[in-house]
C-alpha cells in the first residue's frame, strides 16, 4: 500500500470531518437558512453515495470476495459484510438518545432566539457536551468509511468525501444550535462542533493501524461491502429525511438524481 494514498485518504477524511466546523460558522454568520440549497445538496449527497455503493464498491466487493472464495461464498459474504455495515450503523443511532440526536434538522434563525435563553449552568453545559458526544459517534463510521474508500480507490475517494463534507454541514448547524442554546457562547458553540468532526479521521486513523496490517483480499472484499452498507444506510435513514424535514421534498429529489447522474460520468470517465 503506497503512502501517497494512504496520506490522499487521511486528508480527504479531515476535509469530510472538519466540514462539521463550516456548518457551524454559517449559523453564526447568514441570517436565514437557504433550505432549497441544503435540500438539493443533501440529495445529490446521497444520489453520490447510493451509486458510487451500489454501482462501484458492492460489485468491487463481490469481485474480491468470489475470487478468494469462490463464486456462491463469496457472494454470501459480500451481502452479509452489507448488511452488517448498515446494522453497525443503526446500532449506533440506537445508543444516541433522540433528544441528542445531531441528525434532529436545526435552522439558523434559531441562533437569534437562543441567545436570551437561561437556565441551569451546569444542565445546559451537560447538553452541550452530550450533542458534541452524538456528533462525533456518529462521525466516527463514516471515517473508516471514507477512508478505507479511498485508499483502495482514489479515485472514488473524492467524490465520497464531498458528499460526506456536504452532509456533515448541516449537520454542523445541527449541533451548533443546541449547544449555543445550552452555552450562550458562539466560540464554544464552534469549538464544540469542530472538535466533534474530529472523529472522522480518529476513524481514519484506528482503520489505518488496525485494518490496514492486516489487509488481504478477503479483508478488503469484506470491508469494501460494509463500506457501501454504511453509506446506502447514511443516505436513506440521514440525507433524505433530512433534506425533507427543510420542507423541499421535491428538490431534494432532483438533487438525488443529480447526485446519480454525476457520479456515473464520473465512473465513466476513469473506465
Amino acid at each position: 500500500m503506497e503512502m501517497e494514498n494512504v496520506l490522499f485518504a487521511f486528508g480527504l477524511t479531515l476535509f469530510a470531518g472538519l466540514s462539521t466546523g463550516v456548518g457551524s460558522a454559517l449559523a453564526f454568520f447568514t441570517k436565514k437558512t437557504n433550505t432549497r440549497f441544503l435540500a438539493f445538496s443533501l440529495g445529490l449527497s446521497a444520489g453520490v453515495m447510493i451509486y458510487v455503493s451500489m454501482v462501484e464498491i458492492f460489485f468491487k466487493a463481490r469481485e474480491a470476495l468470489q475470487a478468494d472464495l469462490g463464486e456462491v461464498k463469496g457472494a454470501w459474504v459480500t451481502v452479509i459484510a452489507f448488511f452488517t455495515g448498515m446494522f453497525a450503523v443503526m446500532l449506533i443511532d440506537k445508543f444516541v438518545p433522540s433528544h441528542e440526536n445531531p441528525h434532529e434538522m436545526h435552522r439558523v434563525e434559531e441562533m437569534r432566539g437562543a441567545a436570551g435563553q437561561k437556565g441551569q449552568e451546569n444542565a445546559l453545559m451537560r447538553m452541550g457536551i452530550l450533542t458534541a458526544l452524538a456528533i462525533a459517534i456518529h462521525n466516527f463510521p463514516e471515517g473508516i468509511a471514507t477512508f478505507m474508500a479511498a485508499v483502495q480507490e482514489p479515485r472514488l475517494g473524492v467524490p465520497i468525501a464531498v458528499a460526506i463534507a456536504v452532509h456533515n454541514i448541516p449537520e454542523g448547524i445541527a449541533v451548533s444550535v443546541p449547544i449555543y442554546y445550552a452555552t450562550g457562547s458562539r466560540r464554544k458553540a464552534f469549538r464544540l462542533s469542530f472538535l466533534s468532526g474530529l472523529a472522522e479521521p480518529v476513524g481514519a486513523l484506528l482503520a489505518y493501524l488496525v485494518l490496514m496490517p492486516f489487509l488481504s483480499d478477503t479483508l478488503f472484499g469484506v470491508i469494501f461491502a460494509a463500506v457501501a452498507g454504511i453509506m446506502v444506510f447514511i443516505s436513506v435513514d440521514q440525507l433524505l429525511p433530512s433534506a425533507r424535514k427543510y420542507g423541499e421534498h421535491h428538490v431534494s429529489i432532483y438533487g438525488l438524481i443529480v447526485g446519480m447522474m454525476i457520479m456515473a460520468v464520473s465512473l465513466l470517465l476513469f473506465i
